[in-house]
C-alpha cells in the first residue's frame, strides 16, 4: 500500500504561513514551475494534494530561511525554538521568518556557512530555494511536525553568518 502525504500535517505548515506546492508522490523533486505554484491558501490545499504526492515549501513564497540539519545531536548551535520538521532520515528542517526583502541564498555541503552537515535554504534573489513539507512520505517514511510552534524571526547572529 502506498502511503500517502498527510493533509492535517500540510493544512498546519500553511496555518504556520508556510507555502506549499506540489511535488510528485513518494520524490523529493517537484516539477518545473514549482515557484509559481506556491500558495498560502488553504482552499488550494486539497486541490494541490490531488494525486496523493507530497507537498514542498517554497522559500521565497513563504518569507523563510530554513535550516536542514543532518545530524541535530551533532549541531553546532543551541537553536531557537521554531517550527521544526523531523525528515525521515533523523534530521530536522528549522523554519525561520525573514523580510521580504530578504536575498539570503540556499547553500549545501563545504559550501554551507553553518558547516558541513546543516544546509541552509533561503528566499535567494530570484525564485529561492525549497524543501520537503510535512506530512510528505519518502521511501514509506514521513516528514513529521516535531515542534508545532510559530516560525521565530531569524536570529540576528544566524543572519549575519549567513550574509557574510
Amino acid at each position: 500500500m502506498t502511503q500517502t502525504v498527510d493533509i492535517a500535517a500540510a493544512a498546519r505548515a500553511m496555518d504556520r504561513g508556510l507555502a506549499l506546492f506540489p511535488i510528485p508522490a513518494g520524490s523529493r523533486v517537484p516539477a518545473p514551475g514549482w515557484q509559481r505554484r506556491a500558495t498560502l491558501d488553504q482552499a488550494e490545499l486539497a486541490q494541490l494534494l490531488d494525486d496523493g504526492g507530497n507537498v514542498g515549501v517554497g522559500c521565497r513564497a513563504s518569507r523563510v530561511v530554513a535550516l536542514d540539519l543532518d545530524d541535530p545531536a551533532g549541531g553546532m548551535e543551541d537553536w531557537p525554538e521554531t517550527f521544526t520538521v523531523s525528515t525521515p532520515r533523523t534530521g530536522l528542517h528549522l523554519y525561520f521568518r525573514v523580510p521580504a526583502d530578504c536575498t539570503i541564498g540556499s547553500f549545501s555541503g563545504l559550501q554551507s556557512p553553518l558547516g558541513l552537515g546543516i544546509d541552509v535554504r533561503g528566499p535567494g534573489r530570484r525564485s529561492g530555494g525549497y524543501l520537503v513539507g510535512p506530512g510528505s512520505v519518502v521511501g514509506g517514511l514521513p516528514y513529521l511536525v516535531v515542534h508545532d510552534v510559530p516560525v521565530v524571526p531569524l536570529p540576528g547572529w544566524l543572519a549575519e553568518r549567513l550574509q557574510a
